[in-house]
Formats: C-alpha cells, sequence, structure tokens
C-alpha cells in the first residue's frame, strides 16, 4: 500500500511544529501528503515574510501553531494566534505574511 502520510515517523508522538525549522528571512515547508484529493503542508515563516496573493482549487484550512501571522483571503487581513485557525473557499484570493516569526499547517481539499 503507498505511504499517503509522509516524512514523519508514524506511531510515535510527536510536536507537529517542530517539524519544521524557522530560518531568517525564509519560508520553509514540510510536505505531509499530497493526493489528488488532499495537500498537508506544515510551513514556517519568519516575520515579514510570507507568501503572494494567490488562489488555490480546492478549499484550504490555516491552522497557526506559534507565532501570529497575518491570513488576507479576498483582500481581508485576518491577524491569528497559535491555536487560531480560518477557512478559504476554493479560488479565494489569499496570502500568509508572519507578524512574528510563526508557524502554520494548512489543509487543501481538492474535489475528487
Amino acid at each position: 500500500m503507498a505511504e499517503l502520510i509522509k516524512n514523519i515517523e508514524k506511531e510515535t508522538v510527536f510536536k507537529l511544529a517542530e517539524q519544521v525549522k524557522l530560518e531568517g528571512g525564509k519560508v520553509n515547508s514540510l510536505t505531509l501528503a499530497q493526493t489528488p484529493a488532499t495537500k498537508i503542508t506544515v510551513f514556517a515563516i519568519d516575520a515579514d515574510e510570507g507568501m503572494s496573493s494567490h488562489a488555490a482549487p480546492g478549499d484550504a484550512l490555516i491552522t497557526v501553531l506559534e507565532g501570529t501571522g497575518e491570513i488576507t483571503v479576498n483582500g481581508v487581513p485576518h491577524q491569528l494566534g497559535a491555536g487560531e485557525s480560518i477557512a478559504m473557499p476554493a479560488g479565494a484570493p489569499h496570502a500568509v505574511r508572519g507578524i512574528t516569526p510563526f508557524k502554520m499547517l494548512l489543509v487543501v481539499v481538492l474535489a475528487a
């Protein structure tokens, strides 16, 4: 059977935020799953770094793991701290920026 979740050890307790490293002036990521229907990625984003406006072909869910980030959806900025989430509809333009260095989990669900 194909490995669906990758890049993390199975059957072991771990902290998701520790799976990706913060580096000054950078955006780092670790893909945990990528199938035709789902993409799961953990990001570490330094303060004042991020991703410019883009759109995803599926619904997306961002959960901040630590730090503070700004998620702009359809031109409206939202400040999220650790433990907070925001959902974005498919095709909605969105951007991500670190207010402080932060880490987030991104889940994108695509039509099968």
